[in-house]
Parts: C-alpha cells; sequence; structure tokens
C-alpha cells in the first residue's frame, strides 16, 4: 500500500477508521527504512522491536473502544541529544557512546501519552554543533534528494528520515538554525518555536538560553499535529517554559486566509551572497502571497549584520558551561590512556579523545570569552547586542504580522566541500541565528528547486508565540504552491 507515502494527517485518519492497524503502518515504514537507510544513514539507532510493541499497544486500546489522540500509532523519530529512557542517547558522540538515559526528556513523556510509535534515534552533529550533520562519530547523513550533497544540520537526521519516507514526522532541537537550515535543504516543513513555547528537559544541552526543540513533518498540519503535542508548561522541569495562548490547539486553529496580512521582507536578508536560485524562489513566493492579498513591503533589520558573531560568542561560552561536567568521571567515554593518580590526565585525555574537533573548536573559544580580561571585550557587549537585536524585531513586527526570509544563502552543498573551511560553514547560519538570540519562532517549508532539482526553503519569522500566525500564513503557500509532502526517490 506504500504507507510511507501518507502524509500525518492522513494516516492518523484511516487508522482511526480502522482501515490499517498501527502494526501494519509501522512494518510498511520500517520496510521503507530498511530499503533506504543504508544510502541515507539517517538514524543512529533503530528501535523496531520496541516500536511493533507500542504499535501492538495501540491496536489493542483501539479495539478495546479507547478514546485515543490523534497521534495514536503515528511513527515518529527522535533527535538523538532528547533523552530517551531504555534507549541510547548519545548526541553522535564518542563522548555519550554508551549513555542510557534513566528518564524521558518532557517531550517525550508527552509523545508517549499520546501513543505515538518512536521509530529511533536520528543522527546528528556532534552535541549539536554543525551545520552538515558530518561532525557525527557515527557516520555522516546523506541528502535524500541527492545522496552526494548534505542533509542540513545539526537535526540533519531527523529531516532525512522524513524527506526520505523513513517516518512521517520527526523531532529536531534548533540552538541557531538546527532545525529550519536542514528543513530547507530537505524539503520538509521544519518548526523552530518560540523560546519557552516548549520543555527543554532532557535536551543535553549545547547553548542552554538558545536552544529550543521542535517538529518536522512534511507538510504545515503534520508540523501543528506534533507541536500541539509536545509544547505546554512544564513548572516542574524547566522554568523557562511557559504556558501559551494556543497551546495543543494550533491544527484546529488552521486558517489559509491571508488577506490583509502583513509581511516584511528585511533588505538585509536577499543581499550579497544569497544566490540567484534561492532569492528567485523566495521572492515569488513574496509575490504569491501578495496574489492571495497580503501586503508585502520591504523592511530593514540593520543589525543582521552583526547576527553571526553574537551568535557564536554567546552559544560557544554556553557550550564551554555545559560541557565541562563531560569529564570521564562519572559516565559517557573514559580515556584508558590517563596517567594513575592524575586527575588532570583523565580529563585531558577523556575530554580530547571523547569529543570531536568541532566541538572542541567551540568549547576553547568559549572558554576564552569568558576569561579574566575578555568577559567585557566579548561576552559582555555580545548580550548588550543581543537586547539591541530583540529591540530591533519588535520594532519590525510594529509594523508588519510575520517576515519573510531566506532560510540560508545555499541549496544543500557536496558532502565534504566546507570541512576544512569551519568559517564558511558558519557562514551559512547567516538567516537563521537572530532568531535564537531573539528567542522568536521561526517555520521553515519548501518553496521551489535550483537548477540541480534541490529543494529551496523560506522561512517565515513571527513575533514571540506568534507560532499560530506562521502556520496559517504557511498552510496558505503551501495550498496555492501544492509543494508539499515532498518525498525523495530514492
Amino acid at each position: 500500500m506504500e504507507l510511507f507515502k501518507k502524509t500525518a494527517a492522513e494516516l492518523s485518519d484511516i487508522l482511526a477508521k480502522k482501515e490499517i492497524s498501527a502494526v501494519e503502518l509501522i512494518k510498511d515504514v520500517f520496510a521503507r527504512t530498511q530499503a533506504v537507510e543504508d544510502k541515507v544513514k539517517g538514524y543512529i539507532t533503530v528501535t523496531q522491536e520496541a516500536a511493533l510493541q507500542a504499535a501492538d499497544a495501540v491496536d489493542k486500546k483501539r479495539a478495546a473502544g479507547e478514546q485515543l489522540s490523534a497521534l495514536a500509532g503515528i511513527p515518529v523519530a527522535i533527535k538523538d541529544n532528547i533523552c530517551t529512557k531504555g534507549t541510547l542517547t548519545t548526541c553522535a558522540s564518542k563522548m555519550l557512546y554508551n549513555f542510557n538515559p534513566p528518564y524521558n526528556a518532557t517531550v517525550i513523556d508527552k509523545l508517549l501519552a499520546q501513543d505515538v510509535v518512536v521509530t529511533g534515534k536520528a543522527n546528528m552533529d556532534e552535541f549539536a554543533m554543525g551545520s552538515s550533520c558530518e561532525n557525527s562519530s557515527v557516520h555522516p547523513t546523506h541528502n535524500p534528494h541527492n545522496l552526494g550533497c548534505v542533509p542540513g544540520g545539526s537535526s540533519g537526521g531527523s529531516a532525512a528520515v522524513v524527506a526520505a519516507g523513513e517516518t512521517p514526522l520527526s523531532l529536531g532541537s534548533d540552538t541557531g538554525g538546527s532545525i529550519r537550515q536542514p528543513a530547507a535543504f530537505c524539503g520538509v516543513v521544519g518548526l523552530k518555536p518560540t523560546y519557552g513555547a516548549v520543555s527543554r528537559y532532557g535536551l543535553i544541552a549545547f547553548a542552554s538560553s538558545l536552544d529550543q526543540i521542535g517538529p518536522f513533518g512534511r507538510t504545515i498540519e503534520d508540523t501543528a499535529m506534533l507541536f500541539d503535542a509536545i509544547t505546554g508548561h512544564d513548572p516542574l522541569h524547566d522554568s523557562t517554559s511557559v504556558q501559551t495562548l494556543f497551546e495543543g490547539r494550533t491544527r484546529a486553529s488552521l486558517n489559509p486566509d491571508v488577506k490583509g496580512m502583513k509581511i516584511g521582507l528585511p533588505k538585509e536578508y536577499f543581499g550579497e551572497g544569497i544566490s540567484e536560485s534561492v532569492r528567485k524562489n523566495v521572492l515569488a513566493a513574496a509575490e504569491t502571497y501578495r496574489a492571495m492579498g497580503a501586503e508585502v513591503f520591504e523592511i530593514s533589520l540593520p543589525l543582521s549584520a552583526y547576527v553571526l558573531p553574537i551568535y557564536y560568542i554567546l552559544s560557544s561560552a554556553e557550550a564551554s558551561s555545559n560541557l565541562a561536567r563531560f569529564d570521564g568521571v562519572k559516565y559517557g567515554y573514559r580515556s584508558p590512556n590517563f596517567a594513575e593518580d592524575d586527575l588532570i590526565s583523565l580529563y585531558v585525555k577523556s575530554r580530547s579523545e571523547g569529543f570531536g574537533q568541532e566541538v572542541q573548536r567551540r568549547i576553547m573559544l568559549g572558554t576564552y570569552v569568558l576569561s579574566s580580561g575578555f568577559y567585557d571585550a566579548y561576552y559582555k557587549k555580545a548580550r548588550a547586542a543581543q537586547r539591541r537585536i530583540k529591540a530591533e524585531f519588535a520594532a519590525a513586527f510594529e509594523k508588519c504580522d510575520i517576515i519573510l526570509t531566506p532560510v540560508a544563502p545555499t541549496t544543500a552543498y557536496e558532502i565534504g566541500s566546507k570541512t576544512t573551511n569551519p568559517l564558511e560553514m558558519y557562514a551559512g547560519d547567516i538567516c537563521t541565528v537572530s532568531l535564537n538570540i531573539a528567542g522568536l519562532p521561526g517555520l521553515v517549508q519548501p518553496c521551489g528547486f535550483d537548477t540541480e532539482k534541490m529543494p529551496v526553503g523560506m522561512q517565515l519569522i513571527g513575533p514571540h508565540f506568534g507560532e499560530q500566525k506562521l502556520l496559517n500564513a504557511g498552510l496558505a503557500f503551501e495550498q496555492a504552491s501544492g509543494l508539499k509532502n515532498i518525498i525523495a526517490e530514492l
């Protein structure tokens, strides 16, 4: 039946009508995984046995007449930095190669309460540090639309398995674009929620003030379904989480009418460095909105020129602090080569051997900007600049409802083409990091293809807790363009 080609919303409907069973669905999905995973390499761990047991439990509940959620029996892949009790959570790092969490992340408990079926743990850049999914200690993930290209990062595995038809939904995390850039490169939908809209408890931290868990799907409706399941206040475990007005209701409130909506196009996001294919497709999307009755006009966000250095100072500083706990003492990797009776040797050897080059690079940068004599010169100034960026966005949203931009300067590039030049890789984050700095929500969806038939994504930015606006606008474009449920031909 090729169930893997159906959307989560379609699968939810036919499961509810008992036209198929959850076991039949998960077997079909794993058959697809078995057929393409050797090419895509989107997973680190596949939990087929546990998934079949979970699907069987859903079927029994449905047969008994229990009231089930819309997500009951729907397969979902989980990024490997989100803790799952009883299943390895490695952050794609040698440092956590054997870490089996004794607890679930809050988002996992929420999903299990709705009877989702977890298919496995998706590959990623080590500790979520990277933009290509090449920094994994396990293997690089390949873009399903062109196996010679990267899927984006750091949530590259989560995006790739959705694009390849290995699962209809997945969870990722976004610190500077790690949901949105892979979504664009792989031709799927990705939502980076407002900071605080989703609990971070159980997300292994990269930069705590910037990290946010979010959903991937192949349609706007599917993405809203998964977002509804994970959003909400977590008073016991995450004091930065908040109660939202839309909690659990964005799918039910979807409205594709954008007539009269004010959409801003920041001129700084369409300047030098943006490829012609990306610029052309995003501006064509703007014309589509104009044809639907939206008011589209140019705005200016001049502080965009400073977002990359601000982001890498702040994120690396927090990474330096957060990753200090991985010392080879309590859990994770411990080097066999340290000198006996020398604790410093244990630390140095374990961290040098356990962390990859990109992680070590960011720890060093973060330690430097936090050190005596440099804290005021770098970190303190970056925090002050962060406040100004927040104010600039707030002023922009007094003029417009949402902002439309590219996601990355280019479409997916060849594997290995940027690994020797980290600064060039970092420059690819220019369109995404500002949202994490300001704590804003961002929605990415496909808006076309380049000359090589690789997906081009567009980014919709909303005010704080403006997810419903973004999803509504995204649905309007999806219906007008027909660009949805894109599955790679492998």
